[in-house]
C-alpha cells in the first residue's frame, strides 16, 4: 500500500476528494499503527512514521469514504503513573467523524484480566471493538441559512431523537427513532404548531451502551456516555451504508432550518465512556491517558470523578482543550448546528479543584470567532465540591435555572413563604444574572427536563416509582417538589383529573409568561407520562417514547395558544430587566409616570413589603406596562405593547380579585384562564371583582374598542361620488 507522510493537521481522518490524511496526537507513544479493516474483519496495519509535535500522521491516496479504521499505540505501561499504552487494544480515533458498530464488553476490551486489576491483558480487542469510518464531507446544503433567533424570542424544546419519533404514526417505520424521523414534515409541523424556535437534542455524539444495563435487559437511553465527540450516534441513522449518519444528520438540520427551527445539541465533554481504572480501554485511555483525563495526583492509577461516571476530562491539558474546541467548531461549521447545552458544565471550569468561571475553557470560548457566536447554555452544576454554580457563569452564557424550576414547583403546590422568590423568578431572576451584565434571557426557565418527572407525572405523583430501573427504587431524586392532586398515580376521579389538567396549564402558562428563555420538555404539551419514573436513563422503550395515539390534544392546543401569545407580545419576552424603581402607586399624582411593572394585592392595591413576608400569601397580580419596555428593536425603534395583568393563585380555594383602579387601565379583557372559567373574551371594568378558582392563572389584556370597519359597499361609493360632485358652497 502506498503511504505518504501527510500532514499533522487537521487531526482525525480527512478525505480531500482523492485520498485520506490521518493524524493522531499522542505524547507518550513510541510507535503508532493505523489499522484498516475490510467488511469481513480483515486487518491491514500501516506503520505511521511521520510525527510532528507529538502528532503522528500519514496520507493514504487509495483510501476513500467508507473505510473502517482504528489505531494501535505502542508505549509505556505503568498504570501507577497514569501510563496505559497497550498495542493489543484497538483504539477509536478521538476525532472519528463516524463510527461503525458498538462494543460487546468482551474481556479483551479491558487492559487487565478480570479478577486481577493489576495485571496486563494481552487479548486482541479488534473483533469486539467499534471502528472509525472515513466520511465524505461534501454535502449540498441548498443555501442553508441559520435562523439566528435572538434568545429573548426563543422557545426551546428539549427532545430525544428516538423518544420524539419512535411511535409517531405519520413517520415511516424505517425512519422512526432517527434523524430522518426528526426532520419528517409531521414532526416539524408539530414543532411549528407549538411555536418552537429551537430543538435541543439530547446527546447525539456517539455513545456506548453500559454493560451493567445490558445485563439487566436495559439500555442507555439518554446517551450521556460519549466516546466520539465528532460522530453522530450511528443507531439514530435510518440509512445503512457506512458514514450515512453524517449525511442524514445534515439533512435533518437543513430541514429544521428551512422551518426556522434552530438545532441545539446537548453535549457531554466532561467525561467519556471509558470510565475509571476498572473501565475498558477504547480510545483516549490507551492513546495518552494523562493528557485526556484527570488522574489523582498521588496515585495516577485512579481518576478524578466530578461527574459520578468514573472519570473527568482533563481541561488543563492543551490537547484535551483542543479536542473540545475542535469538536465544537466542527459541529457549527460542518454540521450547521446553532448552539450547545453543556452537561455538568461546572466540570469544564475545574482547572484544579475549584470551579473557576474564568478557567481556560471559558477563555477559549470567549475568544473563538465561531463558537462564541452560537447559543451557549450551561447545566451549571456537577457533583464535586462547590459544584452548584447557578448564576455564576460568564456573561456570554445562559444557564438552566434550577432555582426557577424549584420555586415555581413550590409555589404551585402551595408551599408557604414562596411568593417573593416566585416573583423574582418569573421576572427573569435579576438577583442571579443582572450583576454580571447579563439580560433576563440568560435564565433558561424550565419546570421539567429529561432528568426527573414529566409535567403530567409532576402533578400525578408525590413519590418516585423507579422500580423498573432494577435498583429497588433507590435511584433518582426523592425530593421532587411534586403534588399528586389528591391521589397517587392513575385515577378515574374527575375532580383529581380536573385539578391535574389545571395544574399542567398553570405550569405551562407560568413558563411562557415569565421573562427569560422558556424550555419545554418534549411530550409535556401532550400529557406524556413515565408512570412516576423520574430517572429513565435506562428505559429505551414505550415508557419514555411519546405515545402519539394518546396525546392530550386540548393541552397541545392550550400550549400552542399560550406560546404564540408570547411570540406576539414583546412584554412577555423583554430583553432587559424591569427598572425596579420604587413607585408608590397608592399616592400617585396625576401625570406621574407608571412603572414598567407593578405587583397587586387581591384587593387591587399595590403590594407592600409586609405582604411579601406573609407566609400564607399565595395569590398575586403582576401588571405589565406595555409602554414601559426598555430597549429598542433591531431598527432602533421603541418597543411598545398593550398592558397585561397576570393573576397567579396557588390557594386551593377560590379567591375574589378586585381589579386595579383606572390608572392601570379602564377595561380588561379575559383571554386565558387555566381553570376554564374566564377565557371567553369578556370585558371587565376597572375596580370590578373577579372570582378566581383555586390553583389557577388568569391573564387579562387591556381592552380597546375595536376600530370601525371601513364601509366598502356600493352605497358608500355612491354617497362619496354625490358628495364630491356637490357645489363647494352646498
Amino acid at each position: 500500500m502506498e503511504v505518504w507522510p501527510g500532514h499533522p493537521y487537521p487531526l482525525g481522518a480527512t478525505f480531500d476528494g482523492t485520498g485520506t490524511n490521518f493524524a493522531l496526537f499522542s505524547e507518550v507513544a513510541d510507535r503508532v499503527e493505523l489499522c484498516l479493516f475490510e467488511e469481513d474483519g480483515t486487518e491491514t496495519r500501516v506503520e505511521v512514521t511521520a510525527v510532528d509535535s507529538y502528532v503522528w500522521h500519514c496520507y493514504l491516496p487509495q483510501v476513500q469514504p467508507g473505510q473502517r479504521y482504528g489505531y494501535r499505540v505502542h508505549g509505556p505501561w505503568d498504570p501507577s503513573q497514569g501510563l496505559r499504552c497497550n498495542p493489543d487494544k484497538l483504539l477509536l480515533d478521538p476525532y472519528a467523524k463516524a463510527v461503525e458498530g458498538g462494543i460487546d464488553w468482551d474481556e479483551s476490551l479491558f487492559s487487565y484480566n478480570f479478577g486481577d486489576e493489576d495485571s496486563e491483558n494481552h487479548q486482541d480487542s479488534a473483533e469486539h471493538m467499534m471502528k472509525g469510518v472515513v466520511i465524505n464531507p461534501f454535502f449540498d446544503w441548498e443555501g442553508d441559512r441559520t435562523p439566528r433567533t435572538p434568545y429573548h424570542k426563543s422557545v426551546i424544546y428539549e427532545a430525544h431523537v428516538k423518544g420524539l419519533t419512535m411511535q409517531h404514526p405519520e413517520v415511516p417505520e424505517e425512519q422512526r427513532g432517527t434523524y430522518a424521523g426528526v426532520s419528517h414534515p409531521a414532526v416539524i409541523e408539530h414543532l411549528q404548531k407549538l411555536g418552537v424556535t429551537a430543538i435541543e437534542l439530547m446527546p447525539v455524539h456517539q455513545f456506548v451502551q453500559d454493560s451493567t444495563l445490558l445485563e439487566k435487559g436495559l439500555r442507555n437511553y439518554w446517551g450521556y456516555n460519549t466516546i466520539a465527540f465528532f460522530a453522530p450516534h450511528n443507531e439514530y441513522s435510518a440509512a445503512s451504508h457506512l458514514g450515512s449518519q453524517v449525511q442524514e444528520f445534515k439533512a435533518m438540520v437543513r430541514a429544521l432550518h428551512q422551518a426556522d427551527i434552530e438545532v441545539i445539541l446537548d453535549v457531554v465533554y466532561n467525561h467519556t465512556a471509558e470510565g475509571n481504572h476498572m473501565g475498558p480501554t477504547l480510545s483516549m485511555k490507551g492513546i495518552d491517558n494523562t493528557a485526556y483525563y484527570r488522574t489523582v495526583d498521588d496515585d495516577q492509577k485512579f481518576y478524578m470523578d466530578y461527574t459520578g461516571t468514573g472519570n473527568s476530562l482533563n481541561v488543563r491539558h492543551p490537547h484535551s482543550l483542543q479536542l473540545i474546541m475542535d469538536s465544537l467548531r466542527y459541529w457549527v461549521t460542518e454540521m450547521h448546528v446553532d448552539g450547545f447545552r453543556f452537561d455538568l458544565a461546572a466540570t469544564l471550569a475545574r482547572e484544579f479543584y475549584d470551579v473557576d468561571k474564568l478557567s481556560t475553557f471559558f477563555e477559549l470560548v470567549q475568544q473563538d470567532p465561531i463558537v462564541s457566536q452560537v447559543k451557549l447554555i450551561a447545566e451549571p452544576w456537577d457533583i464535586g465540591p462547590g459544584g452548584y454554580q447557578v448564576g455564576n457563569f460568564p456573561p456570554q452564557w445562559t444557564e438552566w435555572n434550577g432555582k426557577y424550576r424549584d420555586t415555581v414547583r413550590d409555589f404551585w403546590r402551595g408551599e408557604p413563604s414562596t411568593l417573593g422568590e416566585f416573583a423574582s423568578r418569573v421576572t427573569g431572576s435579576a438577583d442571579l444574572y443582572e450583576n454580571s451584565g447579563r439580560r433576563p434571557f440568560a435564565s433558561v426557565n424550565f419546570v421539567t427536563a429529561h432528568d426527573g418527572f414529566t409535567l403530567r407525572d409532576l402533578v400525578s405523583y408525590n413519590e418516585k416509582h423507579n422500580e423498573e430501573n432494577g435498583e429497588d427504587n433507590n435511584d433518582g431524586e426523592s425530593h421532587n417538589r411534586s403534588w399528586n392532586c389528591g391521589e397517587e398515580g392513575p385515577t378515574d376521579d374527575p375532580e383529581v383529573l380536573a385539578m391535574r389538567a389545571r395544574q399542567q396549564r398553570n405550569f405551562i402558562a407560568t413558563l411562557m409568561l415569565s421573562q427569560g428563555t422558556p424550555m419545554l420538555l418534549h411530550g409535556d404539551e401532550a400529557g406524556r407520562t413515565q408512570k412516576g419514573n423520574n430517572n429513565t436513563y435506562c428505559q429505551d422503550n414505550e415508557l419514555t417514547w411519546i405515545n402519539w395515539e394518546k396525546v392530550d390534544t386540548p393541552l397541545v392546543e392550550f400550549t400552542s395558544v399560550i406560546t404564540h401569545l408570547r411570540h406576539e407580545h414583546p412584554t412577555f419576552r423583554r430583553s432587559q430587566f424591569f427598572d425596579g424603581r420604587p413607585v408608590d402607586m397608592g399616592e400617585r399624582a396625576e401625570g406621574d409616570p407608571m412603572p414598567d411593572i407593578a405587583w397587586l394585592n387581591t384587593d387591587g392595591t399595590p403590594m407592600v413589603p409586609a405582604d411579601w413576608d406573609e407566609p400564607l400569601a399565595r395569590a398575586v397580580g403582576m401588571w405589565l406596562n406595555g409602554q414601559g419596555i426598555a430597549g429598542v428593536d433591531m431598527r432602533g425603534r421603541r418597543i411598545t405593547d398593550v398592558n397585561f395583568i397576570v393573576y397567579f393563585n396557588s390557594n386551593p380555594e377560590p379567591v375574589d380579585i378586585t381589579l386595579p383602579p383606572a390608572s392601570y387601565g379602564m377595561k380588561w379583557e379575559e383571554i386565558v384562564d387555566t381553570a376554564g372559567e374566564h377565557a371567553d373574551g369578556a370585558v371587565r371594568e376597572h375596580s370590578s371583582t373577579l372570582r378566581m378558582a383555586g390553583k389557577s392563572t388568569v391573564l387579562l389584556r387591556a381592552w380597546e374598542a375595536p376600530e370601525e370597519e371601513p364601509d366598502a359597499s356600493v352605497a358608500a361609493s355612491v354617497a362619496a361620488a354625490v358628495y364630491a360632485a356637490s357645489p363647494d358652497d352646498a
